[in-house]
């Protein structure tokens, strides 16, 4: 059996097993709590596709299975061609029928009243697709991607057609189809028929587009005010990550470690707290504000709140980011090429400004786009430190929930805030466009890094330090918090917070976890640590497809990976809400629309990250290992996934620790049963419980800590070959050709 028939034979396997075994519709309690099994299979609610046809009438659902035994049958094909022709065609039929179906039968029949007029009324509905009904889904897209491998797509490597179209696949579900259905909002009426009106309103509100203010000001159009934002935010943050990350490789600074530490810090911090720091500092009644009006006699001013404020706090939050992505690059950078620039009697400032810095680009192009599409998605920092600087992400936030009550303002600001981001994806890929960037070849590299010229290296310390001491300065605030009565009134010293959030209990029947915190902190860990690595996975592949494969709709498949990113976290979970509460695909109040968020939301970061790192490693190393008759996936495992070390670990630590900070999509979907920890830190927030807040914030920061040095030491670091003469030279003197060959 060859390996085609082999893989076709599992696929088959499983699409057979959702048909003949699985439930092929929704369960109640969840699939995975396996109370479903006491009925099984005769239970309506539990019957797998094959029974629901005969038991319940369901006789749509026949079409599937003969589909299924047609590619049993052309499986028997010896022509590979023509076997890939029909399995295309299957595959096809398969996934358009599975679509139509669910989106035209509801619980109480027919959605479309044309299907009620060609075919007539049904007796009975059909609930939400189940297990069954999405391992048939993936059995199709499969038979799908091996039918385009056997007619030699992709020269026939079944595993780069397979992880395209899966990825297509999921991303048309996660990304395209919930935020269709939200863009559908914004020509419909309340009763959800078609209605321009309101965004025709909307497109040309003076509050949107007015210019007639200082740039940045209260009266200036609130897309420019967040276009403004946003460019002032990713520049600061690429600079400063570009500084911590010259200073983590290119200096001998004595707290290398802390920097790390510190420049973790705030992206593991719910992004209240942070903002809550700021003004016990620099508000009016602030600890640095007070000091300063007591001894120079200063007078209080607002100027915490605003787009100043804002920036800060943005630049605090988004400058670790910028870090994860430019170390890897900076490490990146072949000795041997400044080396050669100094050889060539350039200067320090020269080779770093002309080889050096060049080099970089990806990694800053990159970080500038994920600091400009972060800006613009931001929620908590606006919400908290905002004022009257309203910015498009609360905009729509209170658009939908506020007074306004209008869903079609809110599609329309998500439109604006859209094409902003696309265009300075569009920027980015210009700049980019054409180059070549690769230093990490299949060549031993040796040699140590150029020195940094006196003035960067000035620069970049100068900039480094100060943010450590502010980082420590805030981060000592948190601290205090959890540790008085009532923060910024009593301050007397109490653990009550800790104890009434993580209290536990021994007993006759074991360990009681009585602290009001423990629910929500056990669900957040579980989502946190399931999410992760998935999302770590899907955008590394992703980012290899793309630097590494031609294909069709590339362009495209990009800018769909970066829409997810770009919608603010409050619109990506209205528009699951509206996606996911209704068949076809019902998630909502389970746990499985968190992963999905959290995987979908986050992947880009993984993929910016992996898209700059793979840019350094030369086609070659690929090449090489195909002509070895390796395949494609044991090319990514064994040559490609050791070299992205620094990016797996980037991608792991930001979908770890945003699954657990997130708030603006989160808080509209978690659910009693699965309740996340920055919706109950909102809640204990507006409930005035600022010290049990506080209490379970920091918690929540020493166990990101922990866990991301876990992480650190499980992807481990990227080993180049790369070796540093000039200490060598230093420390013993180099041995005769002769001695070595007597030692032999």
């Amino acid at each position: 059996m060859d390996n085609s028939r082999r893989r076709l034979s599992i696929v088959l396997a499983l699409g057979l097993a959702g048909f003949l075994i699985l439930p092929w519709y929704r369960i109640e309690g969840g699939f995975f709590s396996f109370g479903w099994l006491s009925g099984f299979p005769f239970e309506a609610s539990s019957a797998p596709a094959i029974l629901q046809i005969f038991a319940e009438g369901r006789i749509w659902l026949a079409v599937i299975g003969l589909l299924m035994l047609a590619a049993i049958g052309v499986r028997q094909m010896e022509d590979a061609h023509a076997r890939g022709g029909w399995l295309r065609s299957i595959g096809v039929a398969g996934l358009a029928f599975l679509v139509l179906q669910g989106l035209a039968i509801g619980f109480s029949g027919w959605t479309w009243s044309i299907s009620e007029t060609i075919f007539g009324a049904l007796s009975d509905g059909q609930p939400s697709m189940g297990a069954g009904a999405v391992v048939s889904g993936f059995t199709f897209v499969l038979l799908f991607a091996f039918g385009l491998a056997d007619r030699g797509v992709m020269r026939g490597d079944a595993f780069v057609v397979a992880s395209i179209s899966l990825l297509v696949f999921l991303v048309a579900i996660f990304v395209f189809y919930p935020i269709g259905s939200m863009f559908v909002g914004a020509f419909q009426d309340f009763d959800g028929s078609f209605r321009a009106d309101g965004f025709l309103r909307n497109i040309v509100d003076p509050s949107i587009w007015s210019l007639d203010c200082v740039i940045g000001g209260p009266r200036c159009g609130v897309a420019w005010r967040t276009l403004f934002l946003a460019i002032m935010t990713a520049t600061g943050s690429t600079l400063m990550g570009l500084a911590f990350a010259l200073v983590a490789t290119r200096t001998r600074f004595r707290f290398k470690k802390s920097l790390r530490l510190l420049t973790v810090l705030p992206i593991i911090t719910p992004p209240f707290v942070v903002g809550l720091a700021l003004i016990l500092l620099f508000g009016r009644s602030g600890v640095v504000t007070q000091t300063l009006a007591d001894l120079f006699g200063v007078e209080p001013g607002r100027w915490l709140y605003g787009l100043t404020g804002i920036w800060i706090a943005q630049v605090l939050s988004f400058t670790p980011i910028s870090f994860l992505v430019l170390i890897g690059v900076v490490e990146g950078v072949s000795p041997s090429m400044e080396e050669a620039s100094q050889t060539l009697r350039a200067d320090r400032w020269r080779t770093f400004w002309h080889v050096s810095l060049p080099l970089m680009k990806p990694g800053l192009a990159n970080a500038f786009l994920i600091g400009f599409i972060e800006s613009m998605a931001d929620f908590g920092n606006p919400m908290v430190l905002g004022g009257s600087h309203g910015v498009l992400s609360t905009d729509i936030f209170f658009a939908v929930v506020g007074s306004q009550n209008d869903p079609s303002r809110a599609a329309v600001l998500a439109m604006i805030l859209l094409v902003f981001t696309l265009s300075a994806f569009l920027a980015q890929r210009l700049w980019l466009s054409g180059k070549n960037f690769a230093t990490v070849t299949g060549k031993g590299d040796s040699g140590q890094h150029a020195a940094l010229p006196r003035s960067v290296s000035v620069a970049v310390h100068a900039l480094v330090i100060p943010w450590m001491i502010l980082t420590v300065v805030v981060y000592c605030m948190i601290l205090f918090g959890g540790f008085v009565k009532t923060w910024g009134l009593d301050h007397s010293f109490t653990v009550e917070h800790y104890f009434k959030a993580f209290s536990i209990r021994f007993g006759e029947s074991g360990i009681a976890w009585t602290g009001v915190a423990w629910n929500s902190f056990w669900t957040t860990m579980e989502i946190a640590l399931i999410s992760a690595p998935l999302t770590a996975a899907v955008g590394l592949l992703t980012a290899y497809l793309i630097v590494r494969q031609r294909f069709a709709g590339r362009e495209l498949f990009e800018f769909a990976l970066m829409m997810s990113f770009a919608i603010p976290g409050t619109v990506i979970g209205i528009s699951y809400i509206m996606a996911f509460n209704l068949p076809p695909l019902e998630m909502t109040g389970t746990a499985v629309i968190l992963v999905a968020c959290f995987v979908f939301r986050n992947m880009p970061v993984g993929v910016r990250g992996g898209v700059a790192a793979m840019s350094q490693l030369d086609k070659s190393l690929d090449e090489a290992s195909l002509t070895l008759r390796a395949d494609s996936f044991r090319t990514i495992r064994k040559v490609i996934l050791p070299l992205l070390r620094p990016a797996i670990t980037a991608a792991l630590v930001y979908s770890f620790v945003r699954a657990i900070t997130s708030i603006s999509a989160v808080i509209f979907l978690v659910s009693a049963q699965y309740n996340m920890a920055t919706s109950y830190i909102v809640g204990l927030v507006e409930n005035g419980e600022y010290g049990v807040a506080i209490a379970y914030s920091s918690t929540l920061i020493v166990v990101m800590v922990v866990i991301i040095l876990g992480f650190q030491l499980l992807v481990g670091e990227r080993r180049l070959r790369r070796e540093n003469r000039v200490a060598m030279a230093g420390a013993r003197p180099v041995a005769s050709p002769l001695a070595k060959e007597k030692t032999a």
